[in-house]
């Protein structure tokens, strides 16, 4: 077994010498390692996924949402981000939480993959998680350290080489067809190990495969990649389901709840409630929902089964917004917000709001790849599952068909329209079945242009929705040469900058 790794700082992080930092209140699966003389992977799981799910959470909450158009921010000051003006600051915290929860990822793989503790499950697991945060690195920021990444303490490699996008994205679905095969033998893990699936290895395997479905189709509008992408996708969903089984329920959702016992409390309670109920719910956001009657955002009734909703408060009977991008001087009224209390059940500490890959996704993928032609089915009724599994994932008691809430809210399937037309209309809803998810309404946005968002008259970077994060300062001087090959071969390191799925 291997000798147990130390913690150490972000910027050697970036040095590829990053070791192990688990969190120190887990019992059992989830002692502090740093105290014994080995470690195995049902001591590193959980805290690895319960840290990931915590940068995660922040970033959606004070990023993903400003730019989205879900919540603003207001205020007259510099560097805001719903007006797309942020600081090079704001890059740090991911790539180094994202990049130090790698770290323990691998050395889940490396340790499962030892003689004495060889478990299939657990180095699938560990690739599903890798690719998951790779993914999500490589959207942030383009081309990032992948081959190299992470190889300070085993090869001496300090400044590790930045890889194309394109050459990350292939390799993680090498990954993921390596972790699908190893999850297939189905090989039992401590359940009490695994705050996501407690331990149905079946349940990881269809994420892992669901999360092949959403990066294919991510980078499917690459010219050059687009047949292949196809082909895998027609793969996946039609010709060899049962060699990929995905994600088909929303009890199959993959997320970590947060059931409060430990250290499985929300992120979303380290923030006062003064500051988290501060930000303004943004007009775009909430008046779509109350047009539709959406019964995720009634004021939940406590004791009883419909308390997973959204928890915004209404300001005088009605739901009202504030505008994003508004002229900077304009100070609108701030009615609605996200509103928090410590007596009763709201998004803080819900536990459901660890999201990180639900059905309604799925169904939403599916309609896509329908209306282009990619799949057969129906794109209208894959289009009506996705929007009332997205409900239900929140209400699941929810007593209306999709048809009955469809003709309610007046959202029905518009057949004659055009594919931009049946796009904006799959990815609205698909807008709002990602809340909450990481940065993946941004990512979508990003690849589609939908749903189309206002532009206010006081945006930044000429009212382009940016494209990255740049990459954190201290990388030009730890890591100099490659990132100046990073630039050369990428662009200009700003936000305008478009990774390359991005690029026509």
């Amino acid at each position: 077994m291997k000798k147990i790794l130390f913690k150490i700082t972000g910027v050697v992080v970036m040095f590829g010498m990053l070791l192990t930092s688990c969190t120190k209140d887990f019992e059992e699966i989830n002692t502090n390692p740093n105290n014994i003389p080995d470690v195995l992977p049902q001591q590193l799981l959980a805290p690895a996924l319960v840290s990931t799910m915590r940068y995660n959470q922040i970033r959606n909450r004070n990023f993903n949402n400003e730019l989205m158009q879900v919540t603003v921010d207001m205020s007259d000051a510099d560097g805001k981000v719903f007006r797309y003006d942020y600081r090079s600051t704001w890059s740090d915290y991911l790539y180094n939480g994202w990049y130090s929860e790698l770290a323990n990822f691998r050395d889940i793989y490396n340790v499962a993959s030892e003689e004495l503790n060889y478990n299939k499950s657990y180095i699938g697991i560990s690739l599903v998680c890798q690719s998951w945060i790779y993914s999500m690195l490589t959207d942030t920021y383009g081309d990032i350290p992948y081959r190299q990444a992470l190889q300070g303490r085993d090869s001496a490699v300090y400044e590790p080489q930045f890889d194309k996008q394109e050459d990350i994205y292939f390799d993680i679905f090498s990954k993921l067809e390596q972790a699908n095969s190893l999850l297939a033998s189905n090989t039992g893990i401590n359940g009490n190990s695994d705050p996501v699936y407690h331990g149905d290895i079946a349940k990881w395997r269809k994420f892992s495969n669901s999360l092949y479905l959403r990066l294919l189709l991510r980078i499917s509008g690459k010219a050059a990649v687009t047949d292949t992408c196809v082909k895998k996708i027609q793969e996946i969903l039609e010709t060899k389901t049962g060699t990929y089984p995905i994600i088909s329920s929303n009890e199959e959702a993959a997320f970590l709840e947060w059931n409060g016992g430990g250290p499985y409390t929300s992120p979303l309670m380290t923030i006062r409630e003064q500051d988290y109920r501060s930000p303004a719910i943004c007009s775009f956001f909430i008046d779509h929902l109350a047009t539709w009657d959406d019964p995720r955002i009634d004021i939940p009734t406590y004791g009883t089964s419909n308390i997973n909703r959204w928890c915004i408060a209404p300001s005088s009977g009605a739901y009202v917004g504030v505008p994003s991008g508004y002229v900077t001087g304009e100070t609108p009224t701030k009615r609605s917000y996200f509103y928090s209390t410590s007596s009763a059940r709201t998004l803080m500490n819900d536990p459901y709001t660890g999201i990180i890959m639900n059905y309604a996704e799925i169904l939403f993928i599916k309609a896509e790849a329908a209306v282009k032609g990619w799949i057969g089915g129906n794109a209208e009724d894959y289009y009506k599952d996705g929007i009332i599994n997205s409900i239900k994932y929140w209400l699941p008691d929810y007593d209306l068909t999709a048809d009955e809430y469809i003709i309610k809210a007046d959202l029905q399937w518009n057949e004659s329209g055009s594919l931009d037309d049946k796009m904006e209309q799959i990815h609205l809803q698909k807008y709002y079945a990602l809340f909450l998810v990481d940065m993946q309404q941004w990512f979508e946005y990003r690849r589609t242009g939908h749903p189309a968002l206002p532009k206010g008259q006081g945006l930044r970077n000429d009212g382009v929705m940016p494209a990255r994060m740049t990459y954190p300062v201290y990388i030009q001087s730890t890591n100099p040469t490659n990132y100046k090959a990073a630039v050369a071969e990428q662009g200009p390191d700003n936000i305008s900058t478009q990774v390359w799925w991005q690029k026509p």
